[in-house]
């Protein structure tokens, strides 16, 4: 007997594209706020917190895509989510 659990939904390539961006643009943050904690010069500093602002926005715009392409949850999946106990 199969779980309603262990179902398993087609993969959609753009879904999978955005949460590779993600993962770089993520990458790209660690290595923006490296940079800023090297930083000597305030010019320096003041593109590094540029840099760090726009790679924060491309961030949140990626999570919002991938928020919105992913398939809703089964009903099954939002019980087991739901908990009673407080």
């Amino acid at each position: 007997m199969k779980s309603i659990f262990s179902k398993k939904t087609k993969s959609d390539p753009e879904l999978l594209a955005l949460k590779a961006e993600l993962q770089e643009a993520q990458e790209e943050l660690s290595l923006a706020y490296r940079r800023f904690d090297q930083a000597l010069d305030p010019e320096l500093v003041e593109s590094c917190v540029y840099q760090i602002s726009a790679v924060k926005a491309r961030c949140n715009y990626l999570i919002r895509a991938i928020k919105a392409r992913e398939p809703e949850p089964t009903a099954a999946a939002q019980l087991e989510g739901d908990t009673l106990w407080t």
